[in-house]
């Protein structure tokens, strides 16, 4: 048996990962990453559709996600630049973590003042203000969780994340409805931006993580004292943001390219199909439901509750596994089953409607979903150098949902021309150049005598 096949702790030593200190940190940061998140998608769209705002108007508030699939372009600012003061006293991941919390709070409280009937720009303004701050906070966040672990760790990292950021999405999502039932929406928002505290109070606990840099990167990093040295006849004014820029940004895509040479271009490509399966599946999931004739709020009850746990289950077996066989078993295992579980859909889609055989399908579904996703976070956690974390990790988890979602977007046409069963054979099948690459990865790994 090659090194890459080899066990890495044994089962005892798997199973106790989520009792480190580190590991359980991330369940209270990953309410924190969750809970704004729907607050300004289809939570915020139902407290505009009670107060009367246009549906075209709503939609254009879904261009306030777009900070998410952009948040690349200031990660290389969150890598470099420290925050006066708060660098200092927190270290410089703590510190964006917690600027970025306070201007969610901010934001949250701004909305709560707002009645969008009457002012729809301020509530837009603030709506911007906690997308921009909570992408600010996922790529900081995303940072200290690779800095602060081994790299076999990440996996259990990733599963504790997955289960904070759930909880913080029920509680803005189901648990935001239920209160603006009662309370109101100025209340429901003030809460939340009250439960945020949750993430501030971590943050100010926690410790800075050690980033440790290489030799190698060293001396890519020579490259700016270089051009510094070399660029003397320039004006100050552009010598300086020029070598910042070959720092900040030129040299974490330098970096990726050196340290995987041709492989680089196959880990990227893999990278940009591994969710092509799950993503293009989910685009038509509740219109199926609805289809077969199951009611909204059997959608909601089995979606929720069976989907909610057995995603925590999936992301806690894959964080084991991580732990116990290394990143790309995992992984593999979870391409095969995403792709497969599509195959249930399109089995569910030619019998009658069933509540049980529905709950047995989203069941199996949210299981393999949550093993794939800490499996590929794991992953995508040990692709990136320290030096440069939350610029190469923006890079990564931009283009993950960049393919998928364009694809996605053809789905209903797929449905109407061929019909569901077709579709989601269809979405099975585009899962195949995942586990193949997935496999092809793991042989070149073997090859070279890298640990998986």
């Amino acid at each position: 048996m090659s090194s890459s096949d080899r066990a890495i702790h044994s089962w005892s030593e798997a199973l106790g990962i989520y009792l480190r200190p580190r590991v359980l940190v991330m369940l209270f940061l990953g309410f924190a990453a969750g809970l704004p998140f729907l607050l300004v998608f289809t939570t915020l769209s139902a407290w505009l559709t009670k107060a009367g705002i246009s549906r075209s108007v709503i939609g254009f508030f879904s261009w306030v996600g777009i900070t998410y699939s952009i948040k690349i372009l200031w990660a290389p600012v969150v890598d470099r630049v420290p925050l006066p003061y708060l660098t200092r006293l927190l270290g410089k991941r703590r510190s964006w973590m917690l600027l970025a919390q306070l201007g969610i709070i901010a934001g949250l409280i701004g909305m709560s003042g707002v009645d969008p009937a009457r002012n729809i720009t301020m509530i837009a303004l603030f709506a911007l203000l906690v997308a921009f701050s909570s992408a600010t906070q996922d790529v900081a966040l995303d940072a200290f969780r690779i800095e602060s672990v081994e790299k076999e760790y990440q996996g259990a990292m990733a599963a504790m994340y997955i289960g904070g950021y759930r909880l913080g999405l029920l509680l803005a999502g189901a648990g935001a409805l239920y209160l603006a039932e009662f309370a109101g929406w100025s209340v429901t928002y003030l809460s939340m931006a009250a439960c945020m505290l949750v993430g501030v109070i971590t943050v100010l606990l926690v410790r800075e993580p050690a980033a440790s840099i290489n030799s190698n990167t060293m001396q890519r990093e020579q490259r700016v004292v270089d051009f510094l040295e070399n660029s003397a006849h320039l004006p100050g004014v552009l010598r300086q943001p020029m070598a910042w820029f070959i720092g900040a940004v030129v040299c974490p895509f330098t970096d990726f390219f050196q340290r995987n040479g041709t492989m680089a271009l196959f880990i990227l490509l893999f990278i940009s199909v591994f969710r092509i399966s799950d993503i293009t599946m989910g685009v038509m999931a509740n219109p199926f439901y609805l289809d077969m004739g199951f009611t909204l709020t059997e959608i909601a009850n089995i979606t929720k509750f069976f989907g909610f746990f057995m995603t925590l289950a999936g992301a806690a077996i894959g964080g084991i596994l991580v732990v116990r066989f290394g990143i790309m078993r995992p992984l593999l295992l979870g391409a095969v089953m995403v792709a497969a579980t599509n195959l249930l859909f399109a089995w569910l889609a030619g019998i009658d409607a069933d509540l049980v055989m529905l709950a047995l399908v989203i069941s199996a579904d949210n299981l393999s979903g949550g093993l794939a996703t800490s499996a590929f976070i794991a992953y995508l956690s040990s692709l990136t150098n320290t030096a440069y974390t939350a610029t190469q990790y923006a890079l990564f988890s931009s283009l993950m949902t960049l393919l998928p979602k364009f694809l996605g977007g053809f789905s209903g046409l797929i449905v109407d021309a061929q019909g569901y069963v077709f579709f989601f054979v269809y979405a099975s099948v585009i899962g195949v150049p995942a586990i193949l690459l997935v496999m092809y990865l793991m042989w070149r790994k073997q090859g070279s005598g890298m640990p998986s």
